[in-house]
Order: structure tokens, then C-alpha cells, then sequence
């Protein structure tokens, strides 16, 4: 099946993810997706088939990535900047999912109208998590709203996410590990129980700089800490986890509508 044709701006760049399974356009300035993002769909777990949102797509990376790994499940995209879910309106298109994946342009208080409550199984995030008193904020708008707590915030996450998952609906993101504390009490107080916890290493014997988190929604107490991941094996060189995580969009081709290079 031939890949719809895109226009490019000058601004932008198309670039190949998974051996060319996905095409991504992002800006050349401004928020681009992080390595959390791949992270976050490599460690999620659904039991198709499910519906799954995802509360901040940016430009679509995340739902394009579970949408390969899981070809019965369908997916909705929430981000809150016009520019960026024009972009992931494009993305979708470009990849050929327009028939699983939905993107919607709101605020997440607003999803407590546009969605009733126990709309999905699942929810994804990868939230604001620098608060505006720590470091420099970043002076690109789109990367300032994306990465600082100026338009969300791990509570608002938290209280959405019971508003959208049924009971024993699972909730998954990753965090700074520095904050867990913060991330755990912020979880509990809106019933999304802590199941499944995982640190995130950049490097071995390196102390954990991000913290993957599976919560529940009506959970019992009741945390299983997995088996630390470690990113690099060492400088510029991925570990067998992450190799395995990247391998997944070669594995799941047939899923991807569009699996061919340009």
C-alpha cells in the first residue's frame, strides 16, 4: 500500500522510526518526542482488545508506537497546543491509522465533558513534571508547556485519569524517580493504586533517573517493584532491554498500514 504524500515545510523534518515501519514529522524547533515516549509504549501492557488515551500526545509518537504493538486496540490522542495536534493529525495520517487512532485538540478539565466517565481501559501519559520553580524554563513555548507544569500537573493527570478509566482500569506513565513520593501520594489520593513499579537507569550503577509506574483505579495495596531497566550498556551504546524495545516495530510491521520506506 503506497504512503500518502505529506507536505513537508521548511520548518519540519520526516524521520524514520523503526527501520522505517513509522514516519515522524516534527518541528526543527520547538517540542520534539523524548526517548520517555518510546520508554512508556515498550513497557505498556494491554489485554486486547482496549480503548486507550493518552493525555498529552504532542505529535502523536506514543499512540503511532501502541497502535503497531497492538492492532485491536484503538486509541485517542489528547494534546492541549493547536500546533502540535495538527501535527499529530498529520502523523496519524501519514502512518495510515486514521481508522484507530483519534486525535483530539482540548484541555484535559475539559475531557470531564466531552467523555463520561469509564470511557476507556486504559490511559498513557508521559505529564509536565518540572515544576516552575525548578531550572530555566524553556523559552520555546511548546517545549515550556510540554515539559514544565504550566498547563497540567501530575494532580490533574491523576483526577482525569479516575474520571476516564472504569474500575480496575490501569494508568500508565513514567516520572522523574527523585519525585516518586510525589508521584505515589498524588496517585493514591484519586483511588489509582500503585501495582507495578520499574526504575530507569541511564547508565549501570548510575543512580535511577525515571520511574515507570502501573496504577489501578480501585486497587488493593498490593506494589510489585520490577527489575531495574538500564538505558546504555555504556556511552552510545543501547542495553539488550532497549535494543528489544526498539526491535518490537520491526517484529510488529504487519500492523503498521504504511510498513515501507519512502
Amino acid at each position: 500500500m503506497a504512503r500518502p504524500d505529506e507536505p513537508i515545510q521548511p520548518d519540519e523534518t520526516l524521520e524514520p522510526f523503526g527501520q522505517g515501519r513509522l514516519w515522524v514529522i516534527q518541528k526543527k524547533q520547538g517540542y520534539r518526542f523524548s526517548l520517555d515516549a518510546v520508554l512508556l509504549s515498550g513497557l505498556t501492557d494491554l489485554r486486547e482488545p482496549e480503548k486507550v488515551v493518552d493525555l498529552g500526545a504532542g505529535c502523536g509518537i506514543l499512540a503511532l508506537l501502541l497502535a503497531c504493538r497492538f492492532p485491536n486496540s484503538s486509541f485517542v490522542g489528547v494534546e492541549l497546543q493547536p500546533s502540535l495536534a495538527a501535527l499529530a493529525v498529520r502523523n496519524v495520517r501519514l502512518n495510515g491509522f486514521e481508522g484507530r487512532i483519534e486525535i483530539v485538540q482540548s484541555d484535559m478539565q475539559s475531557l470531564l465533558q466531552l467523555y463520561p466517565p469509564s470511557s476507556f481501559e486504559v490511559v498513557v501519559s508521559n505529564p509536565p513534571y518540572r515544576p516552575l520553580a525548578s531550572g530555566r524554563l524553556n523559552p520555546a513555548a511548546e517545549r515550556a508547556i510540554a515539559r514544565h507544569e504550566l498547563q497540567g500537573s501530575l494532580e490533574l493527570t491523576a483526577r482525569i485519569s479516575q474520571h476516564l478509566l472504569g474500575y480496575g482500569g490501569r494508568l500508565y506513565l513514567i516520572y522523574p524517580a527523585r519525585r516518586l513520593v510525589h508521584l505515589c501520594r498524588g496517585l493514591r489520593l484519586h483511588r489509582l493504586e500503585p501495582k507495578k513499579m520499574r526504575l530507569i537507569h541511564s547508565l549501570p550503577g548510575e543512580e535511577a533517573s525515571l520511574v515507570w509506574i502501573e496504577a489501578r483505579k480501585g486497587g488493593r495495596e498490593d506494589l510489585k517493584v520490577l527489575p531495574p531497566l538500564v538505558i546504555y550498556r555504556g556511552p552510545g551504546h543501547y542495553s539488550p532491554e532497549m535494543e528489544k524495545i526498539f526491535a518490537y516495530w520491526s517484529r510488529f510491521a504487519e500492523n503498521c498500514p504504511y510498513a515501507c520506506k519512502y
